[in-house]
């Protein structure tokens, strides 16, 4: 199978199907290229996001980290 172009009725190209092995090469080209996501600067790109994040760093009801370790028993 060779890459194949889906188009409009006026011909226009709206899609392209790929075979699954060029795709999976072409995954792995940018995925090379790509830094390493850091998932915070990513979550706070989002506003809506963003806001829930900064709430819970606000909010009050949480378990205090030495109570999670000695749960933990570390």
């Amino acid at each position: 199978m060779s890459i194949q172009y889906v188009t409009d009725e006026q011909g226009t190209p709206v899609a392209v199907q790929v075979p699954i092995a060029e795709w999976d090469a072409l995954l792995a080209k940018v995925r090379a290229l790509e830094p390493e996501r850091d998932d915070t600067e990513y979550l706070l790109g989002s506003p809506a996001m963003r806001e829930r994040l900064m709430a819970s760093m606000k909010s009050e009801d949480h378990v205090p980290w030495e109570a999670v370790q000695d749960a933990l028993g570390i």
